[in-house]
């Protein structure tokens, strides 16, 4: 049975694109108005942004790997331990914080949340972008 190929609905792309401006934005107003000094709000952001490229790398590292395009081993585990080491890094700075269980749950769901809408985002992209091409003739309709 060979697969069809559909581009995303507009609803998912929207709810997609939705959550990560929601975590995101919460995840950042939530530093902004915090009491931490500055260095930990740099901290905290760092985190923020390599979670998001690393979990966006890995998608697509997993993507090329089913269309066949080349990707290294070590890339592809390097993809794998980014995400790991930007989730672990945000659990370890929230264990030692002295902020509030609830804080310390906004800062994780807010941030797992961005994290979750990066990757689907970079798959509507990329289904939006091969639902095109075969539309235009470059691919196959069973690609």
């Amino acid at each position: 049975m060979k697969p069809v190929l559909q581009r995303p609905t507009a609803a998912f792309v929207g709810a997609s694109w939705l959550a990560l401006v929601v975590g995101a934005a919460t995840y950042m107003i939530g530093l902004w108005n915090s009491n931490m000094q500055l260095n930990e709000k740099g901290y905290y952001f760092t985190v923020l942004m390599y979670g998001l490229f690393s979990a966006v790398s890995l998608q697509k590292s997993v993507r090329d790997r089913l269309e066949g395009i080349p990707v290294t081993g070590i890339y592809f585990g390097l993809c794998w331990f980014s995400l790991i080491l930007s989730i672990g890094l945000l659990g370890v700075g929230l264990w030692n914080a002295s902020l509030n269980s609830t804080e310390k749950g906004f800062y994780a769901m807010g941030f797992l949340l961005a994290l979750f809408a990066a990757v689907a985002i970079q798959k509507n992209t990329r289904d939006i972008a091969l639902f095109n091409a075969a539309q235009r003739g470059g691919l196959a309709q069973d690609a």
